[in-house]
């Protein structure tokens, strides 16, 4: 059970989630806290710690101080720390993964393989920088036209400082853990700061790490409310480096954390384009499997299929088919369709619903809503003057858009502010290739949905999608910066064999 067992020292007499510093959960001194709402029941669930930023501010200044000794420690001793932290992980699953079914109404199954996918990630993580990390270069001088060889140079990987690890609602865990696994890796510290929604989940996470053994004070979870201390966090000078998952919310980090790299994912508007020689049958699961799986609350769904006008007709019929198997329910009962983690998420979702009905869109299904849960919906023949065309639903709603050609579809994609994903589905692999090239995206699927993983893959947006690149290797070499020795010698040496 969530908060008992190994877990209990993690929540107060009170029922209120700690929060974790300098290797202890503790109460914060604002004797505040905020509450975490179950989408699916709409009461109060947990309640977690409100922290103050002078919390905040000593929280900073320990991990920067505990980083310099971390950085010291031998490369295979992190490997090995972060390896025991991913079986411990996957030894608690269940525990974990029942804190994302009542906080984000993740379906039961999937949340179990959340975590376990979390603890794989973090085993492979600490491989890989064992294997990035352990490897230097070495140069010579005359290479360059000009010079002889009288220097030497060796460069290397050294950690930034403090990583700032801010997940979204949706992969609370396994998105904490693609950034602070890398970050520990490369030696050095980190600070969490977890969505509301999902922090809970998050803290038993961060108590996995606790376990494993990691020095006190590398690791540390703050929880409240961002208008409080999210500038103050995102905006301290101790911070070295910021990894931010989410919204809108990045785009004002981005524009006040100056001269701190950033790593960052906010989002998009992925575009699925049917050709006329698609496996019809192929696309319509994975349109079904991209754009509804977890009601669509995924920055990677299928968020507008763009398809060719000739086989429209036959491809919206397999996928209302498809639809229309669909369970809805309690996440709980590992329904298909669960309650999206709002009210107010809920409510957007049925503005732009109510907007392409006023604008003459095809409802496929009757739209149905009962609280937080929103029936899917299929909108066909929908037009570029409608803002499901281009807003993010993070929902189950998918709109269709009809094209007469290729170029139609391309322009389409390419004219919308985000840049995350895109797929092609089509026989012709040189047609795919011609399209993926044109597609101004960070990744083109060809004949699948999008996806962000496996989690060693490269993954990264353009325009309004982000900063940056992730990815295991990515965010290794991402969070370390080349520090170069140069070994000047007194006369041109060469090697004679």
């Amino acid at each position: 059970m969530a908060g008992s067992g190994v877990f209990k020292e993690i929540i107060d007499e009170d029922g209120v989630y700690r929060l974790y510093f300098n290797g202890e959960w503790r109460k914060s001194s604002s004797g505040k806290s905020v509450a975490i709402i179950n989408p699916t029941t709409r009461q109060t669930q947990f309640r977690i710690q409100a922290c103050t930023q002078e919390e905040v501010k000593k929280i900073v200044e320990t991990s920067k101080a505990v980083q310099k000794s971390w950085a010291k420690t031998p490369l295979w001793i992190r490997a090995e720390l972060l390896h025991k932290a991913a079986a411990i992980l996957k030894e608690h699953k269940v525990p974990i993964a029942e804190c994302l079914v009542k906080e984000i109404a993740k379906p039961a199954k999937d949340a179990v393989n959340e975590v376990v996918r979390s603890g794989d990630l973090v085993s492979y993580c600490a491989e890989e920088g064992v294997r990035i990390l352990g490897e230097g270069r070495f140069q010579v001088s005359d290479s360059f036209p000009g010079t002889e060889r009288t220097k030497y140079c060796l460069t290397s990987k050294i950690p930034l400082g403090v990583v700032l690890a801010i997940p979204p609602f949706n992969y609370p865990v396994n998105l904490a853990v693609s950034k602070i696994a890398p970050a520990l890796i490369a030696g050095n510290s980190t600070v969490l700061k977890p969505p509301t929604q999902g922090a809970v989940a998050a803290l038993h996470m961060v108590h996995c790490f606790h376990l494993a053994g990691f020095p006190k004070g590398l690791i540390s979870c703050v929880t409240g409310k961002g208008s409080e201390i999210g500038d103050f966090l995102t905006m301290h000078p101790g911070i070295n480096c910021i990894s931010f998952t989410g919204g809108d919310t990045g785009i004002a980090i981005s524009k006040k954390a100056g001269m701190v790299p950033l790593q960052m994912e906010l989002g998009g508007k992925d575009g699925c384009i049917i050709l006329e020689d698609a496996d019809l049958d192929l696309a319509a699961a994975n349109i079904v499997k991209g754009g509804f799986s977890y009601s669509g609350q995924r920055c990677t769904a299928v968020k507008v299929v763009l398809v060719m006008e000739s086989v429209a007709n036959t491809l919206v019929e397999k996928v209302k088919a498809k639809v229309a198997k669909l369970s809805v329910g309690r996440p709980e009962d590992d329904c298909d369709i669960t309650p999206v983690v709002s009210e107010s998420s809920a409510n957007f979702i049925e503005g732009l619903v109510m907007d392409a009905k006023e604008k003459g869109a095809t409802f496929c299904q009757e739209y149905k809503r009962e609280g937080n849960l929103i029936w899917p919906l299929l909108l066909d023949n929908v037009r570029a003057d409608m803002r499901i065309a281009w807003e993010e639903p993070f929902g189950p709603v998918l709109p269709v858009i009809r094209i007469n050609s290729v170029e139609e579809g391309i322009n389409h994609c390419n004219a919308s502010n985000f840049g995350l994903q895109g797929c092609v589905f089509t026989r012709d692999i040189d047609k795919a290739i011609l399209i993926s090239d044109a597609m101004e995206t960070g990744t083109v699927q060809i004949n699948s949905a999008p996806a962000r993983g496996p989690d060693h893959f490269p993954f990264q947006g353009l325009k309004d999608s982000g900063i940056g690149s992730q990815g295991i290797t990515n965010s290794i070499n991402m969070m370390t910066k080349t520090k170069s020795t140069v070994i000047n010698l007194p006369t041109p040496s060469y090697t004679m064999g």
